[in-house]
């Protein structure tokens, strides 16, 4: 093995590979509309990776939906689709992630942006769908994900016990809870039995 290879893989390991990792963004696409409804799939903005791993976009759309790709340098598959009504939410918290704060800055942050008025929450119900799944399980080439588990959160901004009638964490398996009751960040978690 070359002296270059050697080192680069010594010390660049994450850089060397992570350009090898990256899909082609059609596969990409295809596996991040696996999250969304079948009837969603059609026209969304997709969100994925290029070359060199920046996350950018890799569809525009005018549906509903936002979806996100899997992310290459994680274990596993896990892609997601969410309500475009979210986005400023979700992109504001990719933002604090890439300037290195962490989850309880990041929470401490939004929140005081939702109270002053700079960052806006949905004013309705608003959805994220999740699919996760095994990289065994997972065709790089086709983008197809067989035996995935899907979570449905629904986005309710300060909702409560109260309002809605919902425990606040679950009594059964796949019993839709309320998760951050009260806050800004108020959401159902649905998670149903793995598969």
């Amino acid at each position: 093995m070359k002296p270059s290879i050697i080192l680069c893989f010594l010390f660049f390991a994450g850089n060397c590979l992570s350009a090898q990792t990256i899909l082609p963004a059609d596969v990409q696409i295809k596996t991040a509309l696996l999250a969304a409804p079948p009837d969603q799939r059609q026209n969304e903005t997709v969100l994925g990776y290029d070359p060199s791993g920046k996350l950018v976009t890799l569809q525009k759309g005018t549906g509903n939906l936002v979806c996100l790709c899997d992310d290459p340098k994680e274990k596993g598959i896990k892609v997601a689709c969410y309500s475009v009504k979210l986005e400023p939410f979700m992109a504001r918290g990719r933002e604090l992630i890439a300037e290195g704060k962490t989850e309880a800055e990041k929470h401490d942050i939004r929140t005081q942006e939702v109270k002053s008025g700079k960052l806006k929450m949905p004013d309705a119900p608003s959805f994220l769908y999740v699919l996760t799944g095994t990289d065994e399980n997972y065709n790089k080439t086709t983008g197809d994900l067989k035996d995935g588990n899907f979570r449905y959160v629904i986005y309710m901004p300060y909702a409560t016990a109260e309002s809605t009638g919902l425990p606040t964490k679950p009594f059964v398996p796949g019993m839709p809870w309320l998760m951050d009751a009260g806050t800004y960040g108020a959401h159902v978690m649905i998670t149903p039995a793995k598969k």
